[in-house]
């Protein structure tokens, strides 16, 4: 288990999976696997099971709906409607991450941008089992997004919702916060909802950003486990 493997499982105290499936990806697209950390809870267990597994960054279509582009993201101004309220409520989860990417300029020359903390970040997330077309059940999972506090609020318009370490564990409780009464549902996925965005905030507060190579651009041509992908941009 190389050091990556080792901060990974350290960092969030988390349990399971084999060293080989934790091998750093500087460049995850849409649609491909990432290690999420999540919570639950064994049957007859006093407590719940926190583990690092893989999932992969897609969700499935709203039922009835032609196949489009691959869902993501989850807006955190959308957590408590409808579509994502079930996921939200019972299945949260969080992606580690040493930052993202984001773009500007026009297409065929667009700059990317990196997008990081001072180390791991948190990014809140939302997992579920899904089945696919030939009945296999597995792990998905989408990043919660808010409006950009951060470096990147000059480069794009959302950014991930990211997480302080002293509200992982409340995050990751697998413990419904939707129950049969209204009332009292309503008030938990608020409180939440704003724990979410007063995280968020101060974490933003601590990104930085720099340009860095086209190279990422093509996700298909380069190595993802290239840590130069994002070094600083020299001129």
């Amino acid at each position: 288990m190389n050091e990556d493997v080792d901060d990974l499982i350290r960092d969030f105290v988390a349990a399971g999976g084999r060293a080989g499936d934790w091998r750093p990806s500087y460049s995850i697209a849409p649609t491909d696997p990432a290690p999420i950390v999540r919570e639950w809870q064994p049957e007859g267990a006093d407590a719940p099971t926190r583990e690092v597994t893989l999932a992969t960054w897609d969700w499935p279509q709203p039922a009835g709906q032609p196949r489009r582009g691959p869902i993501i993201n989850a807006r955190l101004e959308k957590l408590d409607q409808r579509f994502w309220v079930g996921a939200f409520s019972n299945a949260r989860c969080i992606v580690p991450m040493l930052g993202y990417y984001e773009w500007t300029g026009e297409k065929g020359a667009k700059q990317p941008h990196f997008i990081h903390g001072d180390g791991l970040l948190a990014a809140a997330g939302v997992s579920w089992a899904s089945k696919d077309a030939d009945g296999q059940w597995s792990r998905v999972f989408a990043v919660v997004t808010r409006e950009a506090r951060d470096a990147s609020g000059e480069v794009h318009d959302r950014m991930p919702a990211f997480l302080e370490p002293d509200t992982w564990s409340t995050w990751l409780n697998p413990q419904s916060i939707t129950t049969a009464d209204r009332a009292e549902s309503a008030a938990k996925r608020q409180a939440m909802l704003d724990l979410l965005d007063r995280t968020s905030t101060a974490v933003a507060a601590t990104m930085h950003t720099r340009l860095v190579d086209r190279r990422v651009n093509s996700v298909r041509a380069i190595d993802p486990q290239d840590a130069t992908l994002i070094d600083p941009l020299t001129t």
